[in-house]
Order: C-alpha cells, then structure tokens, then sequence
C-alpha cells in the first residue's frame, strides 16, 4: 500500500472570501467549486504541487456531525516547502500579509517564515538552507 497525497480540506466561513485571499494575496488559482456559480460550499485552489481545499462549516458539518462544534483554524499550521523563500516572502509582504514570525535560519537546516490566513490557519513556508 502507498500513500500517494495529501490536500487538507479547511472548515472557512466564507469560501468566496478565502478564494479570494487565496488567490489575488497568496497567488492560487482555482481549480473547482460546488457549487459551480452561486453561494460556494466548497472549493480547491493550488500554487504549483500545493493543493487546498475549503468547505463551509455548514456544508462540512452536514457531512462530518463530529465537526459540528469545530470552528475554523483550530491551531493547524501547514507546512510548505519552497524554492527562493526570500522572493515569496517579498512577495507577500508586499501583498500585506500578516506575517507572524519573519524569515530565520532552523537548527533543522531550513530558512522559514509564517503567516496566518483570514481563516486563522498559519501557514509556514520553508526553504532548505544550502
């Protein structure tokens, strides 16, 4: 047996607004929506081999019960790795990100940073040193 992916699926309050962060700040595009036009319940968007989706707390809830007292960010970090850390970090820096711990070199050997989306999720972007 192999496991062959991963693609978090996020519980947001709104869809169209994280689709919107996600893509003109952070540089997604979409991929899909459910419904196709009108209120969104569900989406996925992706930046290179980085695949997300989103789905209401609503439409989530309905599918998962056990989630229903969840609220969206619950203290998960996403950790992403990058090529040129220092153009992203310009990058979204630029775009007015709210960037919680600026760019530092790891006892790991990796130079990283991380922001938090308007869900609450952090998302930290990683680079190995070379």
């Amino acid at each position: 047996m192999t496991l062959n992916s991963l693609t978090p699926n996020l519980m947001v309050n709104d869809v169209e607004q994280t689709i919107e962060y996600y893509t003109d700040i952070l540089g997604f595009t979409v991929l899909m929506t459910v419904p196709e036009t009108g209120k969104l319940d569900w989406a996925m968007v992706k930046r290179n081999d980085v695949l997300i989706m989103f789905q209401t707390k609503k439409s989530l809830s309905s599918e998962l019960p056990r989630l229903a007292g969840e609220k969206p960010g619950g203290g998960l970090t996403f950790y992403i790795k990058v090529d040129r850390i220092t153009e992203l970090h310009e990058e979204l820096f630029n775009n007015e990100v709210e960037i919680i711990s600026e760019l530092e070199s790891t006892f790991y050997n990796t130079i990283e940073f991380s922001v938090v989306d308007l869900n609450g999720y952090v998302l930290t972007f990683s680079e190995e040193e070379k």
